[in-house]
């Protein structure tokens, strides 16, 4: 059994509040949006879930602006972005927290129909980066231009671990994905109120 099948519908939403704010994927009006949504499928009975949305993401936003203050520097949130960044130099797209799979097919038809065939994608969802929050792993995917998932001894995973491990993070491939051992510790930034 799953722990989240443990919690009540209110934990279960408070923890679904936390894993947004850490993983810092949605601006604060969509943030809002999404919870509240969620508590109004979960907790019809609640009068303002606006309000209460807003109470949680605040209160999830004290407890990380105050535990990243241990943080070492970088972390692995850094080490990702620094990473991505270089695979997108490269000629590797990288899309994160994108809602499947529909995504990655899409941005490669679009570089296809502009006239340039990607070397490759690296793309992962939402739910790989609550994962990343809290198991310390973020499983990548990894295809070709035209789609294909890579495969062992394919160049373009070798360059997708090479350049993970050049930013230092511990990588491997298993069971058609690339699993990264990396927390997903990204900072409050400064335009968050």
């Amino acid at each position: 059994m799953n722990v989240a099948d443990k919690l009540s519908p209110l934990e279960q939403l408070r923890d679904f509040t936390r894993l947004q704010v850490r993983a810092g994927l949605l601006d604060d009006a969509a943030m809002r949006a999404e919870i509240s949504a969620a508590i109004r499928a979960e907790l019809p009975r609640e009068r303002d879930p606006d309000s209460l949305a807003r109470q949680w993401i605040d209160e999830r936003r004290g407890e990380l602006a105050s535990e990243q203050q241990a943080w070492l520097t970088p972390t692995d949130h850094d080490r990702l972005l620094a990473c991505f960044e270089h695979l997108q130099g490269i000629g590797v797209i990288v899309l994160q927290a994108v809602d499947d799979h529909w995504s990655a097919t899409a941005e490669l038809r679009r570089r296809d129909q502009e006239g340039g065939r990607a070397r490759g994608i690296v793309w992962f969802t939402q739910p790989d980066v609550w994962h990343a929050i809290d198991h310390g792993m973020l499983e990548l995917n990894v295809w070709h231009g035209d789609t294909a998932n890579v495969a062992p001894g394919d160049r373009l995973l070798d360059i997708v671990i090479d350049s993970l491990r050049a930013h230092g993070l511990a990588a491997h491939f298993d069971e058609g994905r690339v699993e990264v051992a990396a927390f997903w510790q990204r900072r409050l930034t400064a335009d968050v109120p």
